[in-house]
């Protein structure tokens, strides 16, 4: 695939980049997804998909952030994943099975998005040669984020769960207010600033 500026600017070269660790593409094939491809664009603190709703698109953030979060019983925010640039981001469960979403969507900054289509996903599934294999990639991917996330609630402490997080997402101290960062850590406001304080001073 050609590396223009043009490409870069709009991330879709960073689509095809992550395309290609999943499968082996042509440059045909990967043009006839492009042609596919829409672009849209949130202001911070839109909501891209509301829980209750069908999931009907997957999202590849080209700038910006995305937030998912669920209602728990308390009616309160569960911050679950936060999605960086040039990652995905939606419902798989029910982009795929076509049911009601667990789960809200929101830009927690001025964002950029390409969107792949219900449509678009059975169409690459009949065209590509790879098709399906890119397909079962992204679950795939999508099942251990899920497992790794739920196991380290139970598994790690929450010193280890600041600093994988740190890792997974850097300077997101910077870019997401402290409520949610502690919310997706399950811990309170007043823990993560201690957490905070030793991670620092040691």
């Amino acid at each position: 695939m050609e590396e223009d500026s043009e490409l870069e600017n709009n991330g879709i070269f960073a689509l095809y980049q992550l395309i290609r660790q999943y499968i082996d593409i042509s440059d045909s094939e990967f043009k006839h997804c492009v042609s596919m491809l829409s672009c849209e664009v949130y202001k911070k603190k839109d909501i891209l998909l509301k829980e209750g709703e069908i999931c009907t698109k997957i999202y590849f953030v080209t700038k910006g952030l995305l937030r998912i979060y669920f209602i728990d019983d308390k009616d309160e925010e569960k911050t679950f994943h936060f999605c960086l640039e040039n990652t995905f981001s939606t419902d798989y469960e029910s982009f795929l099975k076509r049911i009601p979403s667990g789960f809200s969507i929101q830009a927690m900054e001025d964002t950029d998005v390409l969107v792949i289509s219900f449509e678009m996903l059975e169409n690459i599934y009949r065209v590509l040669k790879y098709g399906e294999k890119l397909g079962r990639r992204i679950t795939e991917e999508y099942f251990f984020l899920v497992n790794e996330k739920i196991k380290a609630l139970y598994v790690n402490t929450p010193m280890v769960r600041y600093r994988d997080m740190n890792k997974r997402f850097p300077n997101i101290h910077q870019r997401v207010p402290q409520h949610y960062i502690a919310s997706y850590l399950n811990i309170t406001p007043v823990h993560l600033s201690r957490l905070k304080y030793m991670n620092d001073t040691t």
